[in-house]
């Protein structure tokens, strides 16, 4: 199995030895596969690679960071980025377009990370329907689900049980216009009070027109990192921590689990084994496993990547590298 590890400071190849760094460059979140090349969302703009992540160049969107890549089915592939903004690609990622209309809308006005001082949005989730490329869902962090029916040419605003602080965002391979989003305790004053609710996993069974809480009785709240499996039974994964900034560095560690769900987030179960329940390093990557169904690849803030099976079982693959944020593997 190749792995690339997105970091905070450049990609680095994983394949049975120490880990290779393929590529310098700030603030790696995204590594996709999409127009047949590889596509590396970075805080210095889009990279592609045509040989499988040997060679990077920097292709687009150098004065953007890019949060997530994704390719529809009718072949466009869109681009989240911070500031605020989607863009779109007809030509399999050579040149891109910035969707106007989306950075138009009303509500774009308040989009922000609530830090001292606030930092623009983040275009940081992007779900396009499988059976529908003119149905678009985009999460922003700090601003809520824009909708668009029409391939982008309108759109429409959704909290998630009010909650406007979005993570990520899937769609259930099995189950069309069912939904899944992580959020955190961003609101565009501040923080919200961290309680049940506030925070956590949300579920969407109309395309993520309307959202139900599917975090229940789970703790911690805050929730980030997520993906889905759908062979041999979908298995929905997601990490979280205390607050946005845990971290391995803190005093008894980041206090980080990782949870699995086999029925649509009606019921949880850890997928930590004793040395991660919690787990020191906080949780900052997450994919499926390619080899093994309902395993799970996840990367820490302290440059460790491990293998975790359905069974909660967890080998080290890699190690020594800056935090890991992002985790592609063929």
């Amino acid at each position: 199995m190749d792995i690339l590890a997105g970091t905070s400071r450049g990609i680095f190849r994983i394949n049975g030895g120490a880990p290779i760094q393929t590529l310098t460059a700030r603030g790696v979140r995204d590594i996709v596969r999409a127009g047949g090349r590889l596509m590396a969302g970075t805080a210095e703009g889009l990279w592609i690679s045509d040989d499988d992540g040997g060679r990077w160049r920097c292709a687009a969107l150098a004065d953007r960071e890019v949060w997530q890549i994704r390719q529809a089915g009718d072949g466009a592939i869109y681009a989240g980025t911070q500031p605020a903004g989607l863009f779109r690609s007809e030509d399999g990622g050579e040149s891109w377009a910035e969707i106007e209309s989306f950075t138009r809308s009303p509500e774009a006005s308040r989009w922000c990370v609530p830090v001292d001082p606030p930092l623009p949005g983040r275009a940081r989730a992007i779900v396009v329907d499988p059976d529908d490329p003119k149905r678009i869902a985009v999460g922003v962090e700090v601003g809520g689900v824009m909708l668009s029916e029409d391939r982008g040419r309108s759109w429409n605003l959704v909290m998630p049980g009010g909650n406007p602080d979005l993570h990520m965002m899937f769609a259930d391979p099995a189950q069309p216009g069912v939904f899944y989003a992580s959020t955190g305790y961003g609101r565009f004053d501040g923080i919200a009070e961290m309680v049940e609710g506030n925070a956590g996993v949300f579920r969407s069974d109309d395309g993520g027109r309307n959202w139900a809480y599917a975090w229940k009785g789970i703790t911690p709240r805050y929730a980030r990192p997520m993906c889905v499996d759908g062979r041999g039974g979908v298995a929905l994964t997601v990490a979280s921590a205390p607050t946005a900034f845990s971290h391995y560095r803190d005093e008894g560690g980041a206090g980080a689990m990782l949870y699995r769900s086999e029925d649509g987030g009606g019921n949880w179960r850890s997928l930590c084994d004793e040395a991660h329940s919690p787990s020191a390093p906080n949780f900052h990557g997450l994919t499926t496993d390619p080899e093994r169904p309902g395993g799970v690849l996840v990367g820490t803030d302290n440059g460790e990547l491990w293998r975790v099976s359905a069974s909660a079982g967890w080998s080290k693959l890699g190690e020594g590298m800056p935090s890991v944020l992002a985790i592609h593997a063929d």
